[in-house]
Formats: C-alpha cells, sequence, structure tokens
C-alpha cells in the first residue's frame, strides 16, 4: 500500500512538474494559435527537416494569424512572420530589446561560448561595440585578391576530392566548405590566415566542429536548464570545457599571430575588427572578457553565412543546370581573369542568384531574442506582456505567398528584376517591408551583409567558371530541424572546366603572374 502512494505521490509530483514546465502563461494573447510543445520537441526523435516541420504545422496558423505562441528553449514565447509585425519589431530596439543568451539563458554553454556581444547585446554595452567595430564590418575596401585566392583553393581542393571519389558518387561538401569559409572570416577580419585549406587536421577547425555537435543536440537546445547541472550531464560539462579551449586557442592564435602588412596605424579605413578591439582594450574601453567576447563572436557569425549559404548554392545550382550555365555564360562573357568588386557588382544574373538564394535559404532561418521591455501592443495589434521573448521565422516569411507570390517557394532570380540598380532598390524596399529578412532590418541589421554579398559573388564567380556540377544521384534534399537552414549531407559530382579560353591574355595579377600559370591573384 506504501509503495502505490509513494507511486502514486511520485506520478502526480511528475504531472504537476510537467504541467509547470509547459502550460502556456495567462497573459499571453489567448487568440493567437498555439503550436503544440511537440513540435518544438521533434528534433528529439525525428528527422524532419524545418522546411517539412513548417509546411506541416506552423505555415497556415502562421500565414493566417502571422503570430502564433511557440515554446522555445524552454519558454512561451510568440513567433511572428506578419511584416506589419516584423516591422514594428526591428525599428523599435528600445521597446522590443535584443537579448542574446547570455540575457536568456546565462548559465549556459551557448552564453559561455559567445558572452555579450555586438550582436546579443543591448544599449550602452551595444553602442560601445558597435563604435568600435563597426568601421572595420562595414569598409569599403575589403581585399579581394584574398577571396579570389581563397575561392580558387577550395576550386582545387574541391576537384582534388573528386578525383579520389569513385565516379559519380560526389564529394561530401560542408567541411571544404568550412575551412574556406574560416580562412577568408581570418584574413578579412581577425588579421590572421588561420591555414585552414591547407591544413587538414587544424585544430580550431576541430574545435569549432567538435563544439557545434555538442551544442546544438536538440535535447538541450530545448532544456537549457540542463546546462545548470554539468555534474548531472557530463556531456555538458565536456561542453562548457571545449569552449574554454576554443577561447583559449583563438586569442592564443590572435595575440601570436605574425603582424601583416594590412595594420598601419594613420589609415583607420584600412583596419580590420580585430585591430580595433586591440586599441580599445589597449585603451581601457573594454575589459577582457568583452574583448574575448567580441572576438568569439566574429569568429562564429563572420564565416556561418556564407558557409551555409554556399550549401544552399551548390546544391539548388547543382539541380538547375539551366541556372547553372546562365550564370557561367555571364561569368564567362566578361573574360576578367581576376575579378574584382567592381567586376561582381555589375553582373545582374550573378546579383540576382545570390539574392534569391538568401530568399528561399535564409543562413539563420529562425530566431527569439527580442524581449519586451514593457507592456506593449506588437503592430497595435498583438498584446505582448513586459518580459515576453519574440521571434520570427525568416524562411516563413520568404515563402509566403501574401509576400512573394503564388511562385515563393521557387526558386527564380529573375523575380529580382532586370538590371542591378533595380535588384538592389527591391533588395532595400523588401527588407524595410519586412518581406525580406536574410540580415534582419533596420538599426540591428547585419553590419557584415555587404561583404557576405562580395564575398559570395568572388566565390561564385569563381567557382562556376572552373566547374560544373550536379548533386550526386541517390542524395535528396535534407535540411536541418531547426536553427540554422542549409541542406545537410550534400554530395556534388564536380567536373573540372579549362578555363584559358575564356579569359583575356591581356589580363594579369599585380605580380605579373598569368592566371594560366596558377599564381595566386
Amino acid at each position: 500500500m506504501a509503495f502505490v502512494t509513494a507511486v502514486t505521490l511520485g506520478l502526480w509530483c511528475l504531472g504537476l512538474l510537467l504541467w509547470w514546465k509547459f502550460h502556456v502563461p495567462s497573459n499571453l494573447p489567448s487568440n493567437l494559435p498555439k503550436i503544440p510543445v511537440y513540435v518544438s520537441l521533434l528534433g528529439l526523435w525525428s528527422d524532419l527537416g524545418q522546411d517539412e516541420i513548417y509546411d506541416r504545422w506552423l505555415r497556415k496558423p502562421l500565414e493566417q494569424h502571422g503570430a502564433v505562441r511557440f515554446w522555445f528553449a524552454g519558454r512561451w514565447s510568440i513567433l511572428v512572420i506578419k511584416p506589419q509585425y516584423l516591422t514594428d519589431l526591428f525599428r523599435n530596439e528600445n521597446i522590443y530589446a535584443k537579448a542574446g543568451n547570455q540575457k536568456k539563458i546565462p548559465w549556459s554553454v551557448m552564453a559561455s561560448l559567445l558572452g555579450d556581444n555586438i550582436i546579443s547585446s543591448h544599449g550602452d554595452n551595444w553602442r560601445l561595440y558597435t563604435s568600435i567595430m563597426k568601421p572595420g564590418m562595414t569598409k569599403r575596401n575589403f581585399d579581394c585578391r584574398q577571396l579570389v585566392n581563397k575561392s580558387r583553393k577550395l576550386v582545387e581542393l574541391l576537384l582534388q576530392a573528386q578525383s579520389r571519389t569513385a565516379a559519380g558518387k560526389g564529394v561530401v561538401i560542408n567541411p571544404f566548405i568550412l575551412r574556406y569559409a574560416i580562412s577568408v572570416m581570418g584574413q578579412s577580419f581577425l588579421d590572421i590566415d588561420f591555414q585552414c585549406l591547407e591544413d587538414q587536421e587544424n585544430p580550431i577547425i576541430e574545435l569549432q566542429t567538435t563544439i557545434k555537435r555538442s551544442i546544438f543536440k536538440p535535447f538541450y537546445m530545448n532544456f537549457p536548464v540542463a546546462d545548470k547541472y554539468p555534474a548531472l550531464f557530463p556531456s555538458r560539462k565536456r561542453a562548457f570545457t571545449l569552449v574554454k579551449r576554443f577561447e583559449s586557442l583563438l586569442c592564443e592564435l590572435i595575440r601570436d599571430r605574425p603582424r601583416t602588412g594590412s595594420e598601419k596605424k594613420h589609415q583607420s579605413d584600412n583596419d580590420q575588427v580585430v585591430h580595433m578591439l586591440e586599441q580599445a582594450l589597449k585603451e581601457g574601453k573594454i575589459t577582457e572578457k568583452q574583448y574575448r567576447d567580441n572576438l568569439k563572436i566574429t569568429f562564429v557569425v563572420a564565416h556561418e553565412n556564407t558557409q551555409l549559404l554556399l550549401n544552399s548554392m551548390f546544391y539548388q545550382i547543382g539541380i538547375d543546370q539551366q541556372v547553372q550555365d546562365k550564370l557561367r555564360d555571364e561569368i564567362n562573357a566578361t573574360r576578367v581573369a581576376n575579378p574584382t568588386a567592381d567586376t561582381v557588382n555589375k553582373l545582374p544574373y550573378l546579383t540576382s542568384v545570390i539574392y534569391e538564394l538568401l530568399r528561399l535559404y535564409p543562413p539563420i532561418s529562425q530566431l527569439t531574442n527580442r524581449v519586451a521591455e514593457s507592456d506593449v501592443l506588437l503592430g497595435d495589434t498583438v498584446p505582448v506582456p513586459v518580459n515576453t521573448y519574440i521571434g520570427w521565422n525568416a524562411y516563413g516569411v520568404h515563402t509566403s505567398s501574401a509576400n512573394w507570390g503564388p511562385k515563393a517557394q521557387d526558386f527564380i532570380p529573375e523575380r529580382w528584376g532586370l538590371s542591378v540598380e533595380e535588384m538592389q532598390l527591391k533588395f532595400r524596399r523588401d527588407t524595410i517591408r519586412g518581406t525580406f529578412i536574410p540580415f534582419n532590418a533596420h538599426m540591428r541589421k547585419c553590419l557584415g551583409q555587404a561583404f557576405v554579398l562580395l564575398q559570395m559573388k568572388i566565390a561564385v564567380f569563381e567557382l562556376v567558371r572552373s566547374m560544373r556540377w550536379k548533386v550526386a544521384p541517390g542524395y535528396k534534399l535534407k535540411l536541418p530541424g531547426a536553427g540554422v537552414l542549409a541542406p545537410v549531407g550534400c554530395r556534388i559530382v564536380f567536373e573540372e572546366i579549362d578555363i584559358r579560353g575564356q579569359v583575356s591574355e591581356a589580363e594579369s595579377t599585380d605580380d605579373g603572374v598569368s592566371l594560366y600559370d596558377g599564381g595566386d591573384f
């Protein structure tokens, strides 16, 4: 009898705990649809991609109501896709404050990894970090020679990998793209060549890969409270240790890096982000922790968008040979051996392909990192209680027929217009309207978006003219269940193109080395 009573009491307590954890707070707007909790937990047992999850459970209520009640990371929040709500959210930083993991789940592995930084901070700290780092992120004179050289090295490695692969089987592309993206990030923002493309066993790559596998496990993403108890969850203890190792290694590499000619004392327009952070630390404007946190966030975000988007590019253009051929014709028509920003920014079809990739495959597809500073009406319609977290789904915004027409889910570069000027105008207009948000919008839009666009254009220019490719037979598109958006495990079959007849022989590198000699630009 006592045993039965104890079991009954235990079950009752468990039920009470589950109710407390999962019940919807009474102050959230009841007129918004409630997405079942299990939808957020599908990653624990299902291999459904976020496109499948969105279409099955989220698309209809979100497109009908513009917002829903959604459970994520251990709390109920409001998820929105309606442009009216998004523009209100993005324009009013003082009402809907940025609240990253350091505020939302300060005890977590994620908070330990990224800390308080330019992306997640709010108020005085954000203004401080922006005043220091913005010039290095938004400058107009990034070295295209480095982008070209790394893109050519990526081509070389992909072709080498294909030569070692059975005919028709294809190459798993993400490991190569990750190494490329980190190499470019290091040279462009941290004044260091991590040598990721040259060293296959690079320790910074190994740590980065291991950390991602540790952090983004569905259970801990949905129940971050487990991070409070690393003694009970050994994998979280290991994750904290990995984060410390990553921080120590990154800071050590940056501290001991060879100083390059890019560091010029009296030419601030040539400074990189790392120079500005080092100077701010030296002058006492920021603490050692703030310096380290912003180094880490620069490392992570300055390579991730390009990494994800290149994966999507290889897949999308690999299944659409017509787009690939049209792109190649435009690129070859330039007859330029060594592309510059001026070269690629004049190409309308290349521009439209990049924009359309961002629309259909927004790298960061869903974020919940705004919190209401007071009771407020979102878009003058939805009552949002103070301290409620609000997120958005960029994939949902970009594939809504109300925003992009009946073929919103199709890849159609031509939808952007005919001229580069027309495309850029549409890009800006739809961003302001809240119908195109791959880089966020308004005051807190991504400071590195111009660099991402330039890097993508240079990379695609070199990749498309140097290789043909197709998606390997048997591969079916698989997207992650949550978080970032890009094909998982994509295999590509590559074929080299002889480009010697496609460029003007008058063109050469700055060193006088012909492209045909394999010299770096």
